[in-house]
């Protein structure tokens, strides 16, 4: 790949991809297609910008014009799909922006790069249309049952996992119907830096730093499979370079771990820092150990959510098989590179907080563990 377009490179796994293929291939022209929506976050991706063939461009996947003039523009050769409405507590309050982003736009784009890359004077069956997924397309497991594989039944149990199922079986109709040469890749949990403080992991962490609750559904005891984003990074990249045109690929960290643990751990990692580092207090007064208290007694029980999946697990045998991959960072290391992050960027989260009391929306106060 020489050329890429990436959407919704201002989110989470997107900012953390466009990083992630500039210091890996750094001659490739990168352009960007962000909406700028509530997570989406220009300074994600400070550093890149005014930087060679680093082109930023504020606009809707939906504007199929745009995506066309960039496309032949910048003589793109690969649309990396990231942009979507992601959390499954927004869906179900609001449906409606999933199905116009995830699926209308989603169908915008792949119209796009037919128009351009199979029906123009010169067709480009060399290009890739890469979609990122979500396994929540595939259901809930059981404790016992084997994890999701690439066969696996859809069966989507949100508006936001219904979305993101249509998308993918369009996807799959352009390659089948057209030619598009397509790859989807369906990721579980993503952990890591800039993610958004909506999800579990930045939610909890900044409420902790913030003396908020942590409100864990239920009895908190839904299991999830956690992948670094660095790993899924590389697992893209791979799907790119050597997956086969028209396949799906599951992504998983080999990580399960109930949620009620994972929030007891990230109390207890927040406590230690603070006890080995006295000016954390000072910084984070608000936060439980800055009195000499634990992060745990902000933990609060809440009503479960409408649907809520039991359990999410990945089989990764085809990808590590076909193409290779592996997950390379440790949880508990990754875990606590992440937890660093948030305390080391302060700022950072707290603008987003900053952002969201002026927009006159509340804070997130929900357990979400979607991408």
């Amino acid at each position: 790949m020489n050329s890429l377009l990436i959407t919704g490179a201002a989110g989470f796994i997107g900012a953390n991809f466009t990083h992630y293929w500039r210091r890996e291939h750094p001659s490739d022209r990168i352009v960007v297609l962000d909406a700028l929506t509530y997570a989406g976050n220009r300074e994600n991706l400070a550093g890149l910008e005014g930087a060679p063939d680093f082109h930023f461009v504020h606009g809707d996947i939906r504007d199929q014009a745009l995506v066309e003039r960039l496309l032949r523009g910048h003589d793109v050769d690969a649309i990396v799909h990231f942009a979507a409405e992601s959390h499954v507590d927004r869906s179900i309050t609001g449906p409606d922006a999933f199905i116009e982003t995830n699926v209308a736009g989603t169908h915008s784009l792949l119209k796009a790069a037919r128009a351009v890359w199979l029906d123009g004077g010169d067709p480009r069956p060399d290009c890739l249309f890469q979609h990122i997924s979500t396994d929540e397309v595939y259901g809930s497991l059981g404790p016992d049952d084997a994890p999701f594989r690439e066969d696996t039944p859809y069966a989507p149990n949100s508006p936001y996992a219904a979305s993101k199922a249509a998308a993918d079986h369009l996807v799959r109709a352009y390659h089948r119907t057209f030619g598009l040469p397509a790859i989807t890749s369906n990721c579980s949990n993503n952990y890591g830096p800039y993610q958004f403080p909506e999800k579990l992991i930045p939610l909890f962490l900044t409420n902790i730093l913030a003396g908020k609750p942590l409100p864990v559904y239920g009895d908190g005891r839904q299991i999830r499979d956690w992948l670094h984003v660095e790993d899924h990074c590389r697992a893209i990249e791979l799907c790119m370079r050597e997956g086969r045109r028209g396949e799906t690929y599951n992504v998983g960290g080999d990580n399960e771990c109930a949620n009620i643990d994972l929030v007891n751990e990230l109390c207890a990692s927040v406590d230690r820092r603070f006890a080995a580092d006295p000016e954390l207090a000072r910084r984070y007064p608000a936060a439980p150990p800055a009195r000499g208290e634990n992060s745990s007694v902000l933990i609060t029980h809440v009503t479960d959510r409408l649907g809520h999946d039991t359990r999410y697990a990945i089989d990764t045998g085809k990808i590590g098989a076909e193409l290779g991959y592996r997950p390379q960072v440790d949880f508990p290391a990754g875990l606590a590179s992440t937890i660093d992050w948030y305390l080391a960027n302060g700022d950072w989260w707290l603008e987003l907080r900053r952002r969201r009391a002026a927009r006159g929306t509340a804070d997130a106060v929900n357990t979400s563990i979607n991408h």
